[in-house]
């Protein structure tokens, strides 16, 4: 059972309680019907091994912890962006040093550069946009 909590900061701070996870891929996540685009994640797409490997990690990741997520107020297609945080933990961070994405240091700052692992920085392709 995934327990969760929804956290939406935008200029003025709103919170909401969530009651369902649903994950997309790797770097977008589905709180309570919103979709939610990890900031500076570069995960490969699902239509690849390496993307179905991702998306389960991040399944087995997130499995019965509290999920928030906090916005920045910008969007990308359907999705909201921001930083999400399971059990306290940057979502972001940790399926970047599990090998299973790469920073995307357009959107992260720099933020997550030094926790890419070697293996993954040689077999996944970092997007152009990154």
């Amino acid at each position: 059972m995934l327990r969760l909590a929804f956290i939406i900061c935008f200029f003025s701070a709103s919170s909401l309680s969530a009651g369902s996870l649903q994950v997309r891929d790797a770097d977008t996540i589905v709180l309570n019907g919103t979709p939610v685009r990890l900031q500076g994640v570069d995960a490969p797409e699902l239509g690849s091994v390496a993307g179905r490997d991702a998306k389960r990690w991040m399944v087995m990741f997130l499995n019965g912890k509290t999920v928030e997520c906090k916005l920045n107020g910008e969007r990308t297609y359907d999705r909201y962006v921001g930083v999400c945080y399971a059990d306290g933990q940057d979502v972001g961070a940790a399926v970047i040093s599990a090998g299973h994405a790469l920073d995307c240091a357009r959107y992260s700052g720099g933020r997550y550069r030094h926790l890419e692992t070697s293996a993954a920085k040689s077999r996944l392709r970092r997007a152009k946009y990154c």
